[in-house]
């Protein structure tokens, strides 16, 4: 049969104390409703409903595309949220997941293990749990002698013995789609909080002698619900370990994984080094056998393999193999770094393509560049890109030698094997074998220094 699965997103999160909606907020680099989209699609569900609501246009741009959607005006309880979805899948055969968009750390195979459990045991409901070292505060899941759910209670109605039991509800529900939304025309706000209550649907299946049962998670870390900073930063925790394991089990070294953050989307090759304080963000990639020291921060950057990165700042930008970067470079969105490129310290590059084995040491800045191979760039050498209102190429050839001290003025070509002197402005187009000197006349005025304040005559 098939699968289905509602996602609940509507809520506000008041306790996130923040004006983005609670689902939207980051766990290693996607939103937490991401997390349980991920986690959802493992189980291959033959369609999805996220039920909106908080700023609903707002969360439905994150799953643009991939699920269909509900609104619920009006937030009237879990119960009621998961009625919404009722003309999307009312009627139709299999089993429906309902699941909080604010549980980043469930995963799919737990989610894969909880439907086999239920069809398999053949329940009209199944209750994802988990084992609390410390329970308080959770719905208990009171059984019978054969196992089966007899009841959920809350912390505040559980009597002595009940407050005993380890097993909690996660909030999570697996159910018979066509069960489902019968019963929940029986439920009403007859309680406290004057809301409909999903749990209620439990009760009305054992009144009529349903089968109910209940699937324990293995990892009570898998159970956490985000509802509040603190929660969000456990999850992010959490969340950084799995993902530093992973790639130290596929053959990452971590010199210190617990101060190493790592978005969940990277890639990272075998045989790769990562030190302390690494930061790496979205997309990025990183090929075999790069290091990336201790301070470097990269995002959306495809880094090749053999590549030495040392605490330097990478943005957007394709790294080639060999390539050294650092220490304190930034290479800033739209730039490419051809095979064996040095980028030395205090460089900038920012939307330019550096060619093979181009050499810029110390000190420069490289802007809306394209750059040929074998170029070396003399410390202090500054492309001038911009002049207030427009950016400017400048294009260099192969095996150009700039002096230190270079400032060229876009746009400007220089041509294959010229050499730009030391201390020169470059206004002009510099043809190919030529020697560019763009500097004032050096005069020098004998004995002039005797009539400075510094000069030891004047002490």
């Amino acid at each position: 049969m098939a699968n289905y699965a509602i996602i609940l997103a509507a809520g506000k999160g008041t306790r996130m104390k923040s004006d983005l909606p609670k689902v939207l907020h980051k766990v290693a680099g996607i939103t937490m409703l991401e997390h349980v989209k991920r986690a959802v699609d493992a189980m291959e569900p033959a369609k999805t409903v996220t039920i909106v609501g908080h700023k609903a246009e707002l969360v439905q741009s994150v799953l643009e595309g991939q699920s269909d959607f509900a609104l619920q005006s009006e937030q009237l309880g879990t119960g009621h949220a998961v009625m919404m979805a009722e003309a999307a899948l009312a009627g139709l055969e299999g089993q429906t997941l309902v699941i909080a968009g604010d549980t980043p750390l469930i995963t799919g195979e737990s989610l894969k293990n909880l439907i086999n459990f239920h069809v398999s045991h053949k329940n009209v409901a199944t209750i994802l749990t988990a084992q609390a070292d410390n329970p308080f505060g959770y719905g208990r899941i009171i059984r019978n002698a054969d196992g089966e759910v007899i009841k959920i209670v809350e912390q505040k109605d559980a009597n002595d013995f009940e407050k005993q039991v380890k097993e909690i509800n996660t909030g999570t529900y697996l159910f018979d789609n066509k069960r489902l939304f019968e019963a929940l025309k029986d439920i009403n706000t007859d309680n406290a909080q004057g809301e409909y209550y999903l749990t209620d649907v439990i009760s009305i299946f054992r009144q009529a002698g349903e089968k109910v049962g209940a699937y324990i998670l293995r990892d009570f870390d898998e159970s956490l619900g985000v509802n509040d900073r603190i929660a969000l930063a456990t999850a992010e925790s959490v969340m950084r370990k799995r993902i530093n394991a992973y790639h130290m089990l596929n053959g990452v070294t971590f010199t210190n994984p617990e101060a190493t953050y790592i978005d969940v989307d990277v890639e990272i090759g075998a045989e790769a080094l990562i030190e302390a304080n690494v930061v790496l963000k979205g997309k990025t990639s990183i090929g075999e056998r790069t290091v990336v020291t201790n301070g470097s921060r990269l995002r959306d950057a495809q880094i090749a393999a053999d590549v030495v990165i040392t605490n330097s700042d990478i943005e957007e930008s394709i790294v080639e193999n060999g390539v050294t970067v650092g220490p304190y470079a930034h290479i800033r969105p739209g730039s490419v770094l051809k095979k064996d490129v040095h980028v030395g310290n205090f460089v900038e590059v920012k939307g330019s393509t550096l060619g093979e084995n181009t050499k810029a040491g110390h000190l420069t800045y490289i802007g809306n560049a394209t750059v040929g191979s074998n170029v070396n760039f003399g410390a202090g050498t500054i492309t001038v890109n911009y002049d207030g209102q427009n950016k400017y190429p400048t294009i260099v050839g192969n095996n150009v030698f700039i002096g230190s001290n270079s400032t060229i003025i876009a746009p400007v070509e220089v041509g294959d094997n010229a050499l730009l002197a030391a201390g020169s402005v470059t206004t002009k187009n510099v043809p190919a074998d030529a020697v560019a000197i763009g500097r004032c006349r050096q005069e020098n005025k004998e004995g002039y220094a005797k009539r400075l304040p510094h000069h030891p005559d004047k002490k």
